[in-house]
């Protein structure tokens, strides 16, 4: 582990916007040795299995300003990680990403290009200032990690992702989908409606922010509330921007990692759940982002 994860895990640890609810858990399973402690938990136990959240349920956390999404087994956020969360989380950890160390992001033209000023907090160069809806790029895996463990998940596996993102799993859902049909795209049975290049709509060039850098290829990114809402209520989930997947699970630093859902610089190929796509754990560019999940509750 280097000394950058060493940092921020100590920091997250520090700072978790859960760390208070993680103390009055210690705090109550010291008096377990109490009789009438032993009783009074496992009443109040009851009605929280038996109010679990509904699949498809929203539930909004103002402490990190995810809305978790529930689902089979798991939560995962509605939305890729936005610009205001990540500034959330900087604050609280004092986090100094990558890109920003090393003096900017990259993208890729003629090979890989470093972009000077380009980071998650002015993702096209200081010119531009993204609203705070925007999808954080310029992240590494471990970053991206570090901000799911401060607010109380991890970087879905892949199983997870999937099932999120293909499988309808809502009781009623609304039209056009149906419960229990897997999809071949997130947006449904076309790529229509995504922040893609080319096959996607004609919506994706107004969508696309003004950001006024060059760019070789596509036009950027949307908002992350701009594109309809896809399979299981979920926005993005296919491109816009790549996201990070915890696969395989438990590396950590320049490993190759999984990046699913393709971006806003491809078509419509990579959205589908047969492409698979890595990338070393240290990658920082300006369309790979992440999103979020936990497990139920």
């Amino acid at each position: 582990m280097n000394d950058m994860t060493q940092q921020t895990d100590l920091s997250v640890a520090r700072h978790s916007p859960h760390s208070a609810t993680s103390r009055a858990r210690r705090y109550r399973s010291e008096r377990l040795g109490n009789p009438l402690a032993v009783i009074a938990l496992a009443l109040l136990s009851v009605p929280f299995a038996a109010f679990s959240a509904a699949i498809g349920s929203v539930q909004h956390d103002t402490n990190t300003g995810i809305d978790w999404v529930a689902l089979d087994g798991f939560s995962i956020a509605r939305t890729e990680t936005t610009i205001g969360q990540f500034r959330t989380f900087v604050s609280a950890t004092g986090l100094t990403t990558r890109a920003e160390r090393d003096g900017g992001g990259s993208v890729f033209e003629s090979g890989w290009t470093r972009k000077p000023g380009w980071t998650w907090a002015t993702p096209y160069g200081p010119q531009y200032r993204p609203a705070n809806d925007e999808p954080a790029a310029h992240v590494t895996y471990d970053e991206a990690q570090a901000f799911c463990r401060w607010a109380g998940g991890q970087l879905p596996n892949d199983a997870q992702w999937t099932a999120a993102a293909y499988r309808e799993q809502r009781a009623a859902p609304p039209a056009p989908f149906t419960r229990g049909r897997s999809y071949p795209y997130p947006t449904g049975s076309t790529p229509a409606g995504a922040q893609c290049l080319d096959d996607c709509g004609s919506d994706s060039a107004r969508r696309s922010v003004r950001h006024g850098a060059a760019l070789s290829r596509g036009l950027g990114h949307a908002a992350v509330d701009q594109t309809p809402a896809g399979v299981n209520g979920l926005h993005d989930m296919g491109a816009n921007l790549w996201e990070w997947v915890d696969d395989p699970p438990g590396f950590a630093g320049n490993a190759e990692r999984l990046t699913r859902g393709g971006s806003w610089w491809y078509g419509s190929g990579p959205m589908r759940e047969e492409h698979r796509q890595s990338k070393p754990g240290d990658t920082a560019v300006v369309y790979i982002g992440f999103r979020c999940a936990r497990p139920a509750r």
